[in-house]
């Protein structure tokens, strides 16, 4: 679970929605004086728009429009409660939606499965897209001791509500001797964000992590600059793994020194530069 590092917004972003062809979807929009290009963030498992919040500030200063969406059915977007709705093809057209409703063009960035989701879309249509980069993403099923913990959080959820998953969650927690304190307003954050988002889409999200196939090879043949960004370390996926799958797509690759699963949490400023640095030299 993203932990983003603060709450409040910087001055050039606005909390909206962004309607699309596919239904409306909450936002962070970041503007900058003068803008270059437009960029479309899109969250991981458990998480959402805010987990890209410290990057809002540093892409906008850059003269990057910068959305960060909540998916369907995520936090403060709203969805349905049928599963079928959040199928990976379903969430692809969501995204494609967006960034056509941002105008074309758009540099795509997904998280963790964010990323599965953010090259489904690109393998189903190319053309809103200026770029793809995969953060904190491998090519195929999460590691095998992440699906193991994954599939215990997914049959909690099919016995029980997500208030007591998540009373679970923190109990497990507070026995976590090496586990981090969390400040309140943030712990009052995570608490309302899983709440918040419907257990169809949790369900479903999870259970696509631990089957993902391996598209790599169809990803490498899409004609779109690829970046692949990632942490030094990375609990989801072993690194060279994300090593491997970035040479296969002759992708641009940053490492992020000091970087776990959440460079974009964790090292912000780090990880925002090597993002503007890539899309500069793609628009040139």
């Amino acid at each position: 679970m993203s932990r983003p590092p603060f709450l409040d917004l910087p001055s050039c972003a606005r909390a909206q929605s962004l309607r699309t062809s596919r239904g409306a979807f909450a936002t962070h929009d970041a503007r900058p004086a003068e803008t270059r290009g437009t960029v479309l963030l899109v969250p991981g498992f458990t998480g959402s728009k805010e987990d890209f919040i410290a990057l809002l500030e540093p892409l906008a200063a850059a003269g990057y429009r910068a959305v960060a969406v909540d998916g369907r059915g995520q936090y403060e977007s709203e969805g349905p409660r049928e599963e079928s709705a959040y199928a990976q093809a379903e969430l692809a057209r969501d995204v494609i939606a967006q960034a056509e409703a941002l105008g074309g063009a758009v540099h795509l960035v997904g998280h963790s499965f964010g990323g599965l989701v953010s090259r489904a879309a690109v393998l189903l249509d190319v053309s809103p897209f200026r770029s793809l980069t995969l953060m904190s993403c491998g090519p195929a099923a999460i590691a095998e001791d992440q699906q193991a913990r994954t599939r215990l959080l997914l049959a909690a959820l099919e016995q029980l509500d997500r208030e007591s998953v998540w009373q679970e969650m923190q109990k497990a927690d507070a026995e976590n001797a090496t586990a981090e304190p969390t400040a309140p307003a943030l712990r009052e954050f995570l608490h309302r964000r899983w709440t918040g988002t419907t257990t169809g889409q949790l369900l479903v999200a999870g259970r696509q992590l631990t089957a993902e196939p391996d598209r790599t090879a169809e990803l490498a043949a899409v004609d779109l600059p690829k970046h692949v960004l990632s942490g030094e370390l990375d609990y989801a996926w072993p690194v060279p793994s994300i090593d491997a799958m970035a040479e296969k797509l002759s992708a641009a690759r940053t490492v992020v020194a000091g970087a776990g699963h959440s460079p974009n949490a964790e090292c912000p400023g780090a990880t925002a530069a090597a993002l503007v640095d890539f899309w500069q030299r793609v628009d040139a």
